[in-house]
């Protein structure tokens, strides 16, 4: 192990000293493949080394949707969670109050969002400091991740975005849209793009893909990608999860300095909420926020010859399909689908007739038809 730390504390100085132009970037792109190849290596060889060991921490996924709340410690999280969702989480103005994953249910707009108060991140997580590598494992499955920060302390942010990104979590990105064939055998690396490259040409994926061990095999990029993102599309490991920013203890802080923070996490692209989960101050605003993100729509069921369900809509993911109400309602209800009727955002006119493969809109009214 200690011989791919050296490795790759090696390779991020050479990164770090390198000055990135257009005569180097075909060299730092190699870097950083070989970097992701020997930190895939590590980890690969610590899962089997601690394969008889602690499972890390064990969260079942329940509710609609499932939200991490990610800081440093003592930022908060534990009194976020208990004002969200009533649950009972142990608060202290110590660090690491928190030692386990603790599950809460927060409802709102008819949907029942699971708040997971993970204990703290600090720097180094991403190579275990502090059971790092556990806490941010339930971070990656998590539908959407809430960071909490403190107003007095302006790196906290972008120290957890770089260990979550070192992690393989990309936050508020989408995957990059590139196809990789390897199925010939010979003819060595075809690269072709659909739009006009800016940032990668072909020798320069050529090479990444070299560092990779491609010999043979077709790449078509459709969107115009850095190395990095062709890295992470080369890896094929990475999380991709909606975020939001919540700034915590304003009731603790100058007015100014929240709206300076502020300022300064919107700069850099971020959705951010400020909040005081001790005086519950501006919470509402944190769950519609987090309910935005996480894109979930409702879907008013009607019987057929009765009346809508307005009161308990089914909560489903933005871009569900009929079909995936079917199957969310019973396994069998797919094999005896006959047609549907929908009123509502997503139809043209009240009742329309649509088949399984028909998207839904949020407050559609939705009347399934089946065979007996």
């Amino acid at each position: 192990m200690g011989h791919i730390e050296d490795e790759i504390r090696e390779i991020e100085q050479e990164i770090s000293e390198t000055p990135y132009n257009k005569s180097t970037e075909q060299h730092i792109g190699r870097l950083k493949a070989k970097l992701a190849k020997l930190r895939e290596k590590r980890e690969k060889r610590e899962q089997y080394a601690g394969s008889g060991g602690s499972s890390g921490y064990d969260v079942k996924k329940t509710g609609h949707a499932s939200v991490g709340l990610v800081g440093f410690p003592s930022v908060g999280k534990s009194t976020l969670l208990n004002t969200l969702t009533n649950a009972e989480s142990e608060v202290g103005s110590y660090e690491f109050t928190t030692l386990e994953v603790v599950p809460g249910m927060m409802a709102h707009n008819n949907a029942n969002i699971q708040i997971l108060d993970l204990p703290g991140l600090i720097h180094g997580a991403s190579v275990n400091r502090g059971r790092g590598k556990e806490v941010i494992s339930v971070a990656r499955n998590c539908d959407l991740v809430c960071l909490v920060v403190d107003p007095f302390n302006p790196d906290q942010l972008d120290v957890i975005v770089d260990e979550l990104y070192d992690s393989g979590i990309r936050l508020n990105e989408n995957p990059p849209r590139v196809r990789l064939s390897t199925s010939r055998r010979q003819g060595g690396l075809d690269v072709s793009f659909t739009v006009e490259p800016t940032h990668v040409d072909e020798e320069l994926a050529e090479s990444i893909l070299d560092e990779w061990g491609y010999v043979n095999a077709d790449l078509v990029i459709r969107e115009d990608i850095t190395h990095d993102q062709l890295v992470d599309a080369l890896a094929g490991n990475r999380v991709y999860q909606p975020a939001v920013v919540a700034i915590n203890k304003i009731d603790q802080a100058d007015p100014e300095l929240v709206k300076q923070r502020i300022g300064e996490i919107e700069a850099e692209g971020w959705e951010v909420v400020p909040i005081s989960a001790y005086e519950e101050r501006n919470l509402e605003a944190l769950k519609d926020l987090v309910y935005q993100e996480l894109d979930l729509i409702r879907i008013y069921l009607k019987p057929q010859g009765g009346d809508a369900d307005m009161e308990d809509p089914l909560v489903v993911r933005r871009g569900s399909t009929v079909g995936d109400v079917c199957d969310h309602l019973h396994r069998e209800m797919r094999d005896r689908f006959r047609y549907a009727q929908v009123s509502g955002d997503s139809s043209e006119f009240p009742d329309q007739r649509v088949g399984l493969d028909h998207q839904l809109a949020d407050e559609d009214i939705l009347t399934l038809i089946t065979r007996k």
